[in-house]
């Protein structure tokens, strides 16, 4: 049975933080952009552009996950 330390479940749990933060942001802001397309169907092109902003976040957010989970030795 292999033993895993406090800090080790700490780092997991903030790796899980990280991505559903950043996850939660992305949804908020591309449902935002699909109601002001919604009502101003001109504005699209602007509107993509702010709904794609938050995916770098959620891509350094994974990034971060990864970097901190090979650290622990999980990956």
């Amino acid at each position: 049975m292999v033993e895993f330390g406090i800090g080790l479940g700490i780092a997991i749990i903030g790796c899980g933080i990280a991505i559903m933060g950043s996850a939660l942001a992305q949804g908020m802001a591309a449902s935002a952009a699909v109601g002001a397309t919604a009502e101003n169907p001109e504005a699209f092109g602007k509107n993509v552009v702010f709904a794609v902003l938050p995916e770098t976040q959620a891509i350094y957010a994974l990034l971060i996950a990864i970097l901190m989970m090979v650290g622990m030795g999980l990956i």
